[in-house]
């Protein structure tokens, strides 16, 4: 299947943006991050510190090399790998019941609870991954086109910056009028 360029450059850009700024949030507050990671439950405490300290390593290798356009495919494949792993971490925890531990996706400023909604933001995540992963058809880009790419990717970040600020911010507002 071939799609227009703009589409999956947008959606590596904007995936490669999420990445990077995932991996300066924990290497901002790496000792928050290992407590994040340490609360999943999901690895032995042995290996909490060391795979805190490579997992934002990893966010920015793929952030980068979706910037590449020889590297886009393996590391939007990888992008997508990632975030459906994170899913399944919040899935796993959401099924043992554990529902009152941070997510660890607002970054290090903002705490938020895992929420089945959270498993369908990622799953729109993994499908903007995919995209960015599939061939281009191949024309050439103007000035217009780099624009556009930019817009997108930005208009993208930007409704995810909204969603994940109400989604960070809805238990508060739950609680201020009195639900």
């Amino acid at each position: 299947m071939y799609t227009d360029p703009i589409f999956i450059i947008a959606s590596a850009l904007a995936i490669a943006v999420l990445l990077a700024s995932a991996a300066t949030h924990k290497v901002r507050a790496p000792a928050r991050f290992a407590k994040q990671l340490a609360d999943y439950q999901l690895l032995p405490d042995s290996l909490v510190r060391p795979s805190a300290r490579l997992i934002p390593v990893l966010e920015l290798v793929i952030a980068f090399a979706l910037l590449v356009p020889t590297c886009r495919s393996w590391a939007a494949l990888s992008a997508a790998s990632l975030i459906a792993l994170y899913a399944t971490a919040i899935g796993i925890n959401l099924w043992r019941g554990r529902r009152d531990i941070d997510c660890g996706c607002a970054g290090p400023d903002q705490a938020q609870p895992l929420r089945p909604i959270l498993l369908l933001r990622n799953s729109v995540l993994v499908g903007l991954a995919l995209l960015a992963s599939v061939s281009p058809i191949v024309r050439d880009l103007n000035v217009f086109d780099g624009f556009v790419t930019v817009a997108a990717s930005s208009v993208a970040l930007l409704i995810y910056a909204a969603a994940d600020g109400l989604l960070a911010n809805s238990p508060l507002l739950l609680k201020l009028i009195g639900r």
